[in-house]
């Protein structure tokens, strides 16, 4: 499939052959994005540094937290077609997509070829499993494919609590899967990065020493992540209240774009698991007619105001508005170092260990 004609920002095929640098045209491409930000334009002359890419609907477990409860899915995968546009679209602004949403990505068919595809395309991967599926046989698979670095979803230290978040899914198993995953990982010496994943809810809070613990005493897992449940569904009552949006989200300038299975693109991936309406589809629309859309300009235009709390779905948001500060340093960096500093960000906003004027965590909405 060819690239979409007169597609901003995309360059021709001849000229690929002709030395351009892609590294120089990505950090040419944050540049304009961290101009735009820092102006607070609505309409951005680059395309976003990251995606979050659904390659499937379909999922084995049934997780109480998880959106799939209030959003069902189609057991159906992302087509071919949709998948090459995307890529073709933005592999020259993009650093690294994470091939994740509410499916399972291996229950995928195609994701090495997927991993291959954005690999020939100069963007790096990323995934997360919940490693019912990731036997040997899939391991080797993994760690012989150009991904760059998979999370283990991982949530609670204890059989019962894991197997209360994780329905479907039996503890000895999956803990073995991912031993045995980052066992294989050291003994390759493979530069993949691993790491490993709880999401912090009440029923598992009083876990999380035991889970560092025997995470980060396993070779091959290279980070150990505690990170606070940014869904709705445990807390219906979080937020940002209207006069907490001093800073515009930095989600709406950078990204990452979240792409359902199906084509549609949503703002992010907040904005589709608190029933916002897409603001366009891969392959109707091209990237950039999509990310420059009249209600992408609209949001950005309310957010650079600090009316943020104006767009309903934000207002509801459970995501951590950072200082214009912290933005402008994840567009300064390339993609791969501000994943790698983001369980730093991470701990600094839960954790409160940072200024409020820094980072800003949501609250109940209405009150304290």
């Amino acid at each position: 499939m060819g690239r979409i004609p007169g597609a901003a920002f995309a360059r021709e095929e001849g000229n690929a052959a002709g030395g351009y640098n892609e590294c120089s045209m990505r950090a040419w491409n944050r540049a304009r994005l961290l101009w735009g930000y820092l102006r607070r334009r609505s309409r951005l002359a680059a395309l976003p540094v990251e995606y979050i890419v659904e390659t499937t609907a379909k999922c084995n477990l049934y997780c109480p937290m998880c959106p799939r409860e209030t959003h069902p899915q189609p057991k159906a995968d992302m087509s071919g077609e949709v998948f090459e546009t995307l890529v073709l679209q933005a592999c020259e602004s993009a650093e690294h997509m994470m091939l994740i949403g509410l499916g399972e990505p291996f229950l995928d068919p195609n994701i090495f070829e997927r991993i291959e595809f954005c690999h020939r395309h100069s963007i790096s991967t990323l995934l997360s499993t919940n490693g019912t599926l990731l036997d040997e046989g899939a391991a080797g698979r993994v760690l012989d494919s150009p991904l760059e670095q998979i999370t283990f979803s991982f949530d609670g230290a204890k059989k019962e609590t894991f197997e209360f978040y994780r329905k479907g899914a039996n503890f000895e198993k999956v803990r073995d899967n991912f031993v045995r995953f980052a066992r294989m990982k050291s003994e390759r010496r493979s530069r993949l990065q691993v790491v490993v994943q709880m999401v912090k809810m009440e029923g598992n809070a009083g876990e999380v020493d035991d889970f560092l613990a025997f995470w980060r005493a396993v070779p091959g897992v290279d980070q150990v992540r505690v990170k606070e449940d940014e869904t709705n569904l445990m807390r219906p009552d979080a937020g940002h209240a209207a006069g907490e949006w001093k800073h515009p989200c930095h989600y709406l300038w950078r990204g990452p774009m979240y792409i359902k299975h199906n084509g549609d693109a949503y703002p992010c991936c907040q904005s589709y698991m608190l029933g916002g309406a897409p603001v366009g589809t891969i392959g109707r629309q091209t990237l950039v007619e999509i990310w420059n859309s009249g209600t992408m300009e609209w949001m950005r235009r309310l957010h650079a105001a600090g009316r943020g709390g104006e767009v309903e779905v934000c207002s509801r948001c459970c995501t951590t508005i950072p200082h214009p500060a912290l933005v402008a340093g994840s567009l300064i960096l390339h993609g791969r170092t501000v994943r790698r500093l983001l369980p730093l960000v991470e701990r600094l906003a839960y954790w409160s260990k940072a200024p409020r004027r820094l980072l800003q965590p949501p609250k109940r909405v209405g009150g304290g």
